[in-house]
């Protein structure tokens, strides 16, 4: 599928969209993922149990990944730049209501749809810019991209854990509100919109993905994957807290899960280019999986904080291996055209994995008193996710000579 004339690929302006995706990644995904920094003092605030408390990410995940097929399409219809501009106005107005709802119910709706929307317009469209502007170099240049979200949760957790022990989570909110908006508009200033392919379309409709085995295990992967993954990045800080490490400790560990995929991010889009994107993004799952091994040992047997950390290393290779490796997977396997679309239809499979994973873990916490089955249904569904992928290794790919 040729290019439509116009900017060749690969050019400056593919290069300044990289950068701005990783800004805005880093932005709505540090905003996102330091939730389980508030997640104590807002259940304690409101006198909430794990449960209900939870579903305040449980929401917020769901809108963006249910959304992003949305924002996606927008964006492939008048670029990236008008929808980053719409996700700057809903952080800012979600998170300033935040700071002053006086029942948790009413967080659901201002911060579950302000950083909602705000991650599915400052998400899916910027890597779908970002693959539209490269062929030779598609995986690793989204890799790079999407290693912002690893930068963002370093970032974000351990930062808002030090805000609210000086100003409460009310303040933390307000302070994230400010900056993240004035930080994606500066993205949307930056961004450009790729080349558009010869013909323009939206590519598959939704009924053929449907009949295409890659498209049913992808999406079978991807809803698994985000039950496994949610569950520690909401709970894992309390759970630590319980252990006896310190709430800024705790929301360290979500912290060193970003710093971790930012290396699987980069690296695994690099082997991935050389040795087989599919093979990696396969191999990404496994490793998902696996690191539920540290946690659940640790719940059994206890241990060093260390463990803790482990555990959060390894899940953060296996996490950034997935989120960097599977745009341009779609991408091999279905083209570009329409590529915001279709990265959004498959994330609508991580929205129902993460609203249905992390009230369930929460409401096994509550039940159990503990974080053994919680930590456990997550382990699973991090095996069955890698179970999922094995169909693609079978299946036909679309040549990237033909997607561009």
């Amino acid at each position: 599928m040729a290019a439509a004339p116009g900017p060749e690929l690969d050019a400056a302006a593919g290069r300044r969209t990289v950068a701005a995706a990783f800004v805005s990644m880093a932005v709505v995904f540090g905003v996102a993922y330091s939730f389980g920094a508030f997640f104590v003092p807002m259940a304690v605030e409101f006198g909430t149990g794990s449960g209900a408390t939870s579903v305040v990410f449980a929401v917020t995940a769901f809108c963006w990944f249910q959304l992003s097929p949305l924002s996606g399409r927008i964006a492939d219809r008048v670029g990236p730049r008008p929808v980053l501009l719409a996700g700057a106005a809903a952080l800012a107005a979600g998170l300033l209501l935040t700071a002053t709802v006086g029942q948790l119910w009413v967080g659901y709706i201002t911060y579950g749809a302000g950083v909602g929307i705000a991650v599915a317009c400052g998400y899916v469209p910027l890597v779908a810019a970002v693959g539209g502007w490269f062929e030779r170099r598609r995986a690793v240049a989204m890799a790079i991209a999407v290693s912002g979200i690893g930068v963002g949760t370093l970032l974000g957790a351990p930062l808002a854990a030090t805000l609210i022990e000086a100003m409460g989570w009310r303040g933390t909110h307000v302070v994230f509100g400010v900056v993240g908006a004035v930080l994606l508009v500066g993205c949307a200033v930056l961004v450009r919109r790729p080349p558009q392919p010869a013909g323009g379309g939206s590519g598959p409709p939704l009924r053929a993905l449907a009949r295409m085995a890659p498209f049913r295990s992808m999406y079978a992967a991807t809803l698994l994957a985000a039950f496994a993954l949610f569950v520690p990045v909401v709970h894992l800080p309390a759970y630590a807290a319980a252990s006896g490490a310190s709430r800024v400790a705790g929301a360290a560990l979500v912290g060193i899960i970003g710093v971790a995929s930012v290396v699987g991010r980069v690296a695994l889009g690099a082997v991935a280019d050389r040795f087989g994107r599919v093979r990696t993004f396969q191999a990404s799952f496994a490793v998902l999986a696996v690191a539920f091994t540290f946690w659940l040992g640790h719940i059994a047997l206890g241990g060093p904080f260390a463990v803790l950390v482990a555990f959060a290393v390894v899940l953060g290779v296996g996490y950034g291996g997935w989120i960097a490796l599977q745009p341009a997977v779609i991408a091999d396997t279905f083209g570009v055209r329409g590529l915001g679309r279709l990265i959004g239809l498959v994330y609508t499979a991580a929205g129902i994995g993460a609203l249905l994973g992390v009230p369930v873990a929460g409401a096994l916490v509550d039940a159990t008193g503990g974080h053994g089955w919680a930590a456990g249904a997550a382990g699973l569904c991090g095996l069955g996710a890698f179970a999922a992928t094995i169909a693609l290794g079978r299946a036909d790919f679309v040549r990237e000579s033909d997607a561009l």
